[in-house]
């Protein structure tokens, strides 16, 4: 969204608001070679970054990995810029193709099947809009329960296509729109529509009962 000289941020960017002039007066000066510069567009994104990368591969030392290669190609693909999109959504973009190239990776490795989870995503009312808020912390019981039904979730997007997955969490983790996921994947609202669709009702099928 623009107004006034300002851009603000796409879902997820925890409400930043970026001086889109300044922003690119930053990023032709990077493209010109200053160090300090980049060094900038760094500091401004890596929290958002590492933050994504979390919550797409559920694995800490996985997160940094995809970190440090997602800054590496805007590094060297920085002169490919050409200010058609935000910066913001042009970093976004790789950093999301960065987590497809690892999740295919380790969907071909056997030994890498076994689900893993964070202990932020005991959260399944964040799923179908079907289970009550409820405070976890104040229930022990509840609290198992949402802990079990979190691995039985990091179970079901195991099973999902990376793409799918990819859809499937930035609409229900990161809570952005279909068509800011579009932008970030390079594809229609529609494509990523249809891509939503099948992962919920893959994730229905196998939590079937459950939630």
């Amino acid at each position: 969204m623009e107004s006034n000289g300002y851009t603000v941020a796409l879902e997820g960017a925890a409400g930043q608001v970026v001086n889109t002039a300044d922003e690119q007066a930053l990023v032709r000066e990077a493209q010109a070679g200053n160090r300090l510069a980049f060094e900038e567009l760094v500091r401004r994104y890596d929290r958002e970054v590492l933050r994504l990368a979390s919550n797409l591969v559920h694995r800490t030392e996985d997160a940094r990995d995809i970190y440090q290669e997602s800054f590496l190609r805007v590094y060297r693909n920085l002169h490919r810029f050409r200010f058609e999109c935000s910066f913001y959504t042009w970093v976004y973009r790789i950093v999301t193709n960065v987590c497809l190239d690892h999740l295919r990776r380790r969907n071909t490795r056997k030994e890498d099947q076994a689900p893993v989870t964070d202990e932020s995503e005991g959260k399944p009312q964040d799923f179908f809009d079907r289970q009550p808020e409820h405070r976890a912390a104040a229930n022990p019981e509840r609290h198992y329960l949402g802990q079990e039904i979190g691995r039985h979730i990091a179970s079901a997007l195991e099973q999902l296509s990376p793409r799918e997955r990819m859809v499937f969490e930035l609409k229900h983790y990161q809570g952005m729109k279909l068509r800011a996921i579009g932008e970030m994947l390079g594809t229609t609202e529609e494509t990523v529509k249809n891509s939503l669709f099948r992962a919920t009702r893959k994730m229905r099928a196998r939590l079937d009962g459950m939630l």
